[in-house]
């Protein structure tokens, strides 16, 4: 927290020799803070995230999201502009620069059109679906998996394009667990790193021979179509009242009657969310699946990711 005033009072920062006006606040969380900034010599804004590092094992994470942001290249990813690790009083930040996207999260555009009673249309469900397919796609194809997509961590454009952001939880796409203290660690890793509502089912008891892969991202995508088509994640309502999720997730997804969405999209839906991983889907069907009812829906541009 000192370093916020400290940023504020001196006004500027400097990162990789290029100067950055601090303008104001637009996030907090648990142990980052991030700040919109803007480039002295360009005149663009960018969104400066602080991470607090208070140990050797905190700096690693941090230098390992550093790592995932610069391993990848793609219109639905967002990018790293630069980074620093700055060392003061014995603590330790990590400053990631990233660009600004002034539309905001998925999740603020969802709840701005709940307050209106207002509801997204299908052409625009899917052109955000087929971008985060894509983004997720181009990081499962590096061997990664995102491991804490839901619609806080997908921002939007102007254009709708969506552009997955927090790499902080990713990791390797395929973990194989051999035996009960192995399964218990990646166990205990997923409560902390992956959000509940849209965690995996297999990430809740975690078994003692098996291999996670990729597909807990899928899981996470249908809950984040849900969340579009009804304008609140599947289990957030559980989790909110206090039931148990890692029991709500063994059963099929139910879609309310006064679902007005097309019967394929709603079919896609239950076809992501399938709790058996061996029985999901990867990631390339649903984009297949995206890019057909695409074709089948009036002015639906496939090209916009």
């Amino acid at each position: 927290m000192g370093q916020t005033l400290c940023i504020c009072s001196r006004g500027s920062i400097t990162i990789d020799n290029k100067k950055y006006y601090f303008i104001q606040k637009l996030d907090e969380g648990g142990f980052s803070y991030v700040d919109l900034v803007e480039g002295v010599k360009d005149g663009r804004f960018y969104a400066l995230k602080r991470i607090l590092c208070h140990d050797r094992e905190g700096r690693q994470e941090a230098q390992t999201e550093v790592e995932m942001h610069q391993i990848f290249n793609h219109p639905n990813i967002l990018s790293l502009v630069a980074h620093t690790f700055v060392d003061r009083g014995g603590k330790s930040e990590a400053w990631l620069l990233l660009p600004y996207i002034s539309k905001g999260s998925l999740w603020s555009v969802l709840e701005k059109l709940r307050d209106k009673g207002s509801s997204m249309p299908e052409k625009q469900i899917l052109q955000i679906l087929h971008g985060i397919c894509s983004g997720l796609k181009a990081i499962h194809e590096k061997g990664y998996a995102h491991r804490d997509l839901k619609p806080t961590n997908v921002l939007l454009d102007e254009d709708d394009r969506p552009v997955l952001m927090d790499l902080g939880s990713m990791n390797r796409a395929r973990i194989e667990v051999r035996g009960t203290r192995e399964a218990m660690t990646i166990q205990d890793w997923a409560a902390q790193r992956c959000t509940i509502s849209y965690r995996a089912p297999e990430l809740f008891s975690v078994e003692s021979h098996c291999i996670i892969d990729e597909r807990t991202d899928v899981w996470s995508l249908g809950c984040v179509l849900y969340c579009m088509m009804m304008l609140e994640g599947p289990y957030d309502l559980v989790f909110q009242k206090g039931d148990s999720v890692a029991l709500a997730v063994q059963n099929p997804v139910v879609i309310p009657q006064s679902c007005s969405y097309s019967e394929g999209l709603q079919i896609l839906l239950s076809s992501i969310m399938v709790s058996n991983p061996q029985e999901r889907p990867n990631i390339n069907w649903v984009l297949d699946q995206v890019q057909d009812l695409q074709s089948r829906s009036p002015n639906t541009h496939t090209n916009m990711v």
